[in-house]
């Protein structure tokens, strides 16, 4: 008798989302001028768009 697999459980909680976007904003004011600010700041505002 086949049986359905388990829903995965999520890794992250929605708070989790606002913490890791605090930490992103001060990370991206610190690194302004890394060329990879622009990446961690695209990171920020999907952060956003989640929790």
């Amino acid at each position: 008798m086949p049986t359905e697999p388990q829903r995965s459980r999520a890794v992250f909680s929605t708070e989790d989302f606002a913490l890791l976007k605090e930490a992103v904003a001060d990370y991206v004011r610190k690194i302004a001028d890394d060329p990879r600010s622009s990446k961690f700041s695209s990171l920020y505002h999907r952060l956003g768009r989640l929790g």
